[in-house]
């Protein structure tokens, strides 16, 4: 069991990580600071493709541009990482790094080759997106999907190794269960991740998509479709917190506050203790909060 689990997990963040939240940011650091001279080079952009794995399908053209224009004036400070193929290089790590040098005119792009395994690959370029873009709800949803296959892992397990709570997990999978044409909506940014997480409480599938439209044409806020969606929102999972026996005082308030920010909340000696995993989570956190420094 344990030997499955491991291998599962992959050799390389199992090593990296030993048990504790993935952080792509130490990850890609490691990667750079353990690579050789000979394992990095000036790549030729011609001859990069995507990674197949990559969860993200659409790139803000916007924030390209600015990237491109950095890489024009500084260059590229942090290579990117490929894995040779038959024909160039696979990207594993860097794509929109990519993409902005080749807006940026560039030919080639520094970058750190290694020999990875289809499961690194997939490791690598989901938890990049994971931590480091702005997914829309839908593509986080199925890129936690694709680990908890991959890895073959329960989502308590998966929670704890992005430094997630559990019910943040649970609910993003719930946004799969929404019709395709509300799903389309999510992915096309008309609806944000706190209506698709609303939206997906509820039973009828006719309802969540005219409530869906409404959010669209109207522009309602999460509070209004909350009491919009009321007498349709599925209360199981409320239930299950309010009444189970062993929970402390606390316990109600740490499962919400762990709902509303995605992350492990804890409660103890009046104190509130909000977990994240890097800077970028932390100014998610911040921003969540209304904190405007």
């Amino acid at each position: 069991m344990e030997t499955s689990k491991r291998k599962a997990l992959g050799r390389g963040l199992e090593e990296l990580f030993n048990n504790e939240p993935l952080d792509y940011e130490k990850m890609e650091e490691k990667i750079i600071n353990s690579s050789t001279n000979e394992e990095i080079m000036e790549v030729p952009l011609s001859e990069l493709r995507s990674n197949p794995y990559q969860p993200r399908k659409n790139f803000d053209e916007t924030a390209l541009k600015e990237l491109a224009e950095s890489i024009k004036e500084h260059g590229v400070f942090q290579p990117i990482i490929v894995k040779p193929s038959i024909k160039g290089y696979e990207i594993i790590a860097g794509e929109r790094r990519a993409k902005a040098s080749k807006m940026a005119g560039k030919e080639t792009i520094p970058a750190i080759i290694r020999d990875f395994s289809d499961q690194d690959m997939m490791e690598i370029a989901l938890l990049e997106n994971l931590q480091r873009e702005n997914l829309n709800a839908l593509e986080e949803a199925l890129a936690y999907k694709k680990l908890l296959e991959e890895l073959s892992i329960t989502q308590e397990e998966l929670a704890h190794r992005l430094g997630k709570s559990r019910s943040h997990i649970t609910n993003m999978l719930g946004i799969l269960t929404l019709p395709e044409e509300v799903k389309d909506m999510i992915m096309n940014n008309k609806l944000s991740m706190s209506h698709a997480r609303v939206l997906s409480k509820m039973e009828n599938n006719d309802k969540i998509k005219e409530l869906a439209e409404k959010i669209v044409v109207d522009g309602l806020s999460v509070r209004e479709i909350e009491e919009l969606s009321h007498d349709n929102v599925i209360e199981k999972k409320n239930t299950q917190v309010r009444h189970d026996k062993n929970c402390n005082e606390y316990k109600m308030i740490e499962e919400e506050l762990s709902e509303k920010f995605g992350t492990k909340v804890k409660i103890k000696n009046k104190k509130i203790e909000i977990s994240f995993v890097n800077n970028n989570d932390l100014n998610r956190l911040l921003e969540i909060i209304g904190f405007d420094n």
